[in-house]
This record gives C-alpha cells, structure tokens and sequence, in this order.
C-alpha cells in the first residue's frame, strides 16, 4: 500500500475576494506523477500557488495535510523546508546572484545547514551536463539573458539539486521547442522515484508525450470534474475540455 504525501481536503482559495478554487478535493501518494489538465482560467496556477503557500492566495475554506501534518497556515519558506518544491511558469531574472550560488544557497536553507561549495560544484555540473546546460552558466546571474527554454530548464536544474519530496511543476512545457521539452521530460524522469512526487501543471499534452502520469484530472471552473488515467488526455487531444464543462455540478 502507498503511503499518503499530501492531502488537500475542501479547498476553497479566494484572490483579492474573488472565488477560485471551490472545495478541491486531491489526494497524491508517494511515487505518485498526477497531471492538472484543464482551460486558461480554470485556476490551475491558483492551485500551484496555493499548495506553496503564496500569501496572496487567501485560503477560506479547507486544508492541506503534508506528510500527516496541516500545513495550511505555514509560510512559503516553512513548506519548502518540509520538502514542496514549485516550478514557475514565467521564472524572474536575479542580477547579482548566480545560479550556482541561489541553489547551494537555498538547499543550504532547505536543510539548514551549511553545503560544502566544493562537492556541490560538483553535484551541479553534473546535473547541468544531463539537461544539456553549459556550464559556464553556473557563473551567470539567475535567468539574466536566459531564454525561455533556458529558463524552464533551470527550474528542473534547482529540482533536482534540491531533492523535495512534492514537485509541482506550473506550464513547464509551456513555450519550450520540441527538443526542449524532451530535455525536461527527461529531467523530470531523473526525478521521479518512490519516495516523491509529481504535481503537473499544464493546459496542453506536449510534456505528457514523455512521461507516463498515474493520474490525470481535469480542472474546471475551479474544481477538479474528471479523474482518470491517460485516456482523458487522448479525450482532450480530440475534443478539447468542451466537454468537460457539462460535469460542472450546477
């Protein structure tokens, strides 16, 4: 039997006072991947936002149990801490931070405790050579210059380096060439065992080409209306999420 990872019971997510998530019920198992499929608005990235602990995103109903433990008032660096790790959809450029210093600085955090530079180096260029980044990067500042691709690609870097037991991964694909996606497919891959899991965000199927998910649900005017495995994304790739809608529960 799989042991639990998290929980999210009833959630009900406001932002600035408008209702986005309505009572989400979802339930993840170590060694778990699960993908969020559903329209642009649907509140998938509210739903992201809201497991990490963003303090714009108000929870008013429901909770979040992480590992048997309710995290729902925790702050964001708190959850990281417990291991839930967030891949963004559009990550910020850092001037004056490079990108092996950020991840050494934030697995230091992480653990707290200090991370020898030299082995991490290692551990770094390592992981850098199977995503196909040069290393020279390591030297640069976090994302500056960096392209779209480059930038997803540095999200999957800091997953891996990072070890958390959640990954949450908003739109990964998103924007990225074919070789690109192949490349965080991978990535992705290298990630997964069965002490973790994976939380997929998308609205499209690119990234689902290369991995296998044990689950895929699809979200809807802010609850989750569908849960099945592989053939709802051969449903969506033939249909759309028009039909979908008339399970919203009126």
């Amino acid at each position: 039997m799989k042991e639990n990872l998290i929980t999210i019971n009833s959630l009900s997510t406001k932002v600035q006072d408008r209702d986005i998530l309505k009572s989400l019920n979802l339930s993840i198992n170590k060694g778990e991947v699960h993908v969020i499929m559903g329209p642009n608005g649907a509140g998938k990235s509210t739903l992201a936002y809201t497991i990490m602990g963003h303090p714009k995103y108000e929870v008013s109903e429901g909770s979040i149990v992480f590992e048997g433990e309710n995290i729902t008032e925790l702050k964001v660096n708190e959850r990281a801490k417990r291991g839930i790790f967030l891949s963004f959809q559009s990550p910020e450029a850092v001037p004056g931070i490079t990108v092996e210093n950020f991840i050494r600085t934030a697995k230091s955090s992480i653990e707290d405790k200090n991370i020898s530079p030299f082995s991490f180096n290692f551990k770094l260029r390592n992981k850098m050579n199977s995503l196909k980044i040069p290393e020279s990067y390591s030297e640069r500042y976090l994302n500056v210059g960096f392209s779209g691709g480059e930038r997803k690609k540095n999200e999957i870097l800091q997953m891996l380096l990072l070890e958390p037991k959640l990954a949450i991964l908003d739109e990964t694909d998103s924007g990225l060439d074919v070789d690109a996606v192949k490349i965080v497919s991978e990535g992705v891959s290298m990630f997964k065992n069965e002490n973790n899991s994976i939380l997929i965000i998308t609205h499209n199927t690119k990234i689902l080409e290369h991995l296998k998910p044990d689950f895929v649900h699809v979200l809807i005017d802010g609850n989750i209306v569908k849960t099945g495995g592989e053939e709802i994304i051969n449903d969506i790739n033939e249909n759309g999420f028009s039909s979908f809608k008339t399970l919203i529960e009126k």
